[in-house]
This record gives structure tokens, C-alpha cells and sequence, in this order.
């Protein structure tokens, strides 16, 4: 029989070999960067903000095999909410799908065939933009694209973004962040 403290270390061990193996994809976008101000194409029109609104153009690479559909979600950890907000949550992406143009899913940018946008936390099945309380600070807006083992999940428009989030989080063979940042 193992001791422990062995089967720890060999846990510890798999794990930073997993670790190590989500390195290997990267989001990029040529609307947004990695810790610099987004434009106000990506901030919500309502709620007393005027952008807009527009979802930025994402690109991914380095999706493990296996992969057969792809999520993709934008989320604000510093709402005062208790929870954060949920910005986007777009899923059954198709494999051959890696990349999604500026304003995906609005009028003349039409979604990729099998592409299903979630309810928001703005209640809305679509891209909502930044729109933090004036005086309230940067907020941090994180874009992540997760590579799915499924071709598509279980799920529809009604979905939540934290149901997404559990799916993508316990079956995700792979993913990359972006984080952008916005203030008023």
C-alpha cells in the first residue's frame, strides 16, 4: 500500500503536469489587451452607459485534440454584486471555429452556424459591455475561451452563465484568458 504522503506528492505531481498542459492555448484580440483600457465599442448601451456595445473580435489557437466545441465567456469579478457579473456566455462553437469577429451577433455579424449565446447577467442572450458604477474603480473583464470534449453541451439559450461556467470549468480539456479593463 502507498504511503500518503507518497499518493500526495504523485497528486501534487499530476496536477502541475495538468497545470503545465493548460499553457499550451492563447487568446488574442485586436480589440483588446491583456491589463490595458477597452474602448467604449465594448461598453454597454443602458444602465446610464452609452458605448457601443459591441463584443470584441477574439481569436484562439492551441486547442488540444479532442477538442470538438469551444465556450466562450466574459465575466467581471469586481461588480458589486456579491457575484461578479456575468458580460457573455456563448457555447457549442464549433471545432473549426477559432475566432469570432468585433460585434459578433448583432445586426450584419451573424453568429457561427451552432452558436448558442446564454442570458447575461443584463437578461440579455448576447454580448453586454462593460458598464461599471461610475467612481467605482477599474473593473477587470476576463475573456476566456474553453476547449470542449463535447461537440455540443446539453443545454439552451435559458441556460445561466454559472451553469456554463460549471461545465466549462469540470470538462474543459483546455482554456486561455484574456483580461481587459474598464472604468468610469
Amino acid at each position: 500500500m502507498a504511503h500518503p504522503i507518497s499518493a500526495l506528492l504523485a497528486g501534487a505531481a499530476l496536477s502541475l503536469a495538468s497545470t503545465a498542459a493548460f499553457a499550451q492555448m492563447t487568446l488574442t484580440s485586436t480589440d483588446i489587451a491583456e491589463d490595458e483600457m477597452m474602448s467604449a465599442d465594448q461598453e454597454f448601451d443602458g444602465f446610464g452607459c452609452a458605448g457601443a456595445n459591441l463584443a470584441p473580435a477574439l481569436s484562439w489557437s492551441g486547442a488540444p485534440a479532442g477538442t470538438n466545441s469551444y465556450i466562450v465567456m466574459a465575466y467581471d469579478p469586481d461588480a458589486p454584486t456579491g457575484s461578479g457579473f456575468w458580460h457573455w456566455a456563448a457555447f457549442n462553437i464549433p471545432a473549426d471555429v477559432t475566432s469570432l469577429p468585433t460585434g459578433v451577433g448583432t445586426d450584419g455579424v451573424p453568429l457561427p452556424d451552432g452558436m448558442v449565446e446564454a442570458r447575461n447577467d443584463y437578461s440579455q442572450n448576447a454580448f453586454g459591455g462593460a458598464c461599471p458604477p461610475e467612481g467605482h474603480g477599474v473593473h477587470h473583464y476576463i475573456f476566456t475561451v474553453y476547449a470542449m470534449p463535447q461537440d455540443a453541451l446539453p443545454l439552451d439559450e435559458t441556460a445561466s452563465s454559472a451553469v456554463i461556467g460549471f461545465m466549462a470549468h469540470t470538462t474543459s480539456l483546455d482554456h486561455a484568458t484574456l483580461t481587459a479593463l474598464y472604468e468610469r
